[in-house]
């Protein structure tokens, strides 16, 4: 089957700095993955942000990088927390497939992919992931997978709800999402 790759949305949300800003939650939602290093090769780490309240909505943790984590992921996203307007990631294999790019289109969610080579159109999550492993997981020594998937667990939780972000003003993303949620009509 065709990967079908998608022009990048969020040139049009650029505010006068060239940065990227959605006005609301659910506006826009990052997708990505992370190689996460362990004791015995590498796992991988699925994750979605909301590009304006920086609450990471739903991740897995698999030893796997195929196209259902993407798609497990992104279902949880939108279980707990409706459905984005865009939904923007890079042109990996995962969210160019066609089982994934057609679950956005059931949804009505306009699908927006990075340039190629471009990490930083999605830098959103691109940081998110860069706070997770300088601030736990490159500190701490998880022996085991289940220790590790606990603790991004707790590491999730305390991001989402107990983190104070400086791009929220000091406040905490799951709190400015749930305050900012727009409910389709």
């Amino acid at each position: 089957i065709e990967h079908e790759t998608y022009p990048y949305l969020l040139s049009a949300l650029r505010n006068d700095k060239k940065q990227v800003v959605a006005e609301y939650a659910n506006q826009v939602w990052s997708g990505d993955i992370t190689y996460v290093p362990t004791a015995g090769g590498f796992m991988y780490l699925a994750a979605i942000i909301d590009w304006h309240s920086k609450a990471i909505l739903a991740w897995k943790l698999s030893n796997t990088m195929d196209t259902s984590l993407v798609c497990d992921v992104l279902e949880e996203a939108i279980y707990k927390h409706g459905t984005p307007e865009i939904f923007n990631s890079d042109q990996g294999s995962q969210y160019t497939s066609y089982r994934h790019t057609e679950k956005l289109k059931k949804h009505n969610i306009k699908i927006s992919m990075n340039g190629t080579g471009r990490s930083i159109d999605n830098i959103a999550i691109e940081r998110f992931f860069r706070t997770l492993k300088y601030d736990d997981i490159y500190v701490r020594d998880y022996s085991s997978i289940s220790e590790l998937r606990a603790g991004i667990g707790r590491f999730m939780d305390y991001y989402n709800n107990e983190r104070l972000h400086s791009a929220l003003g000091y406040k905490r993303p799951m709190a400015v999402h749930m305050n900012q949620v727009r409910i389709a009509a």
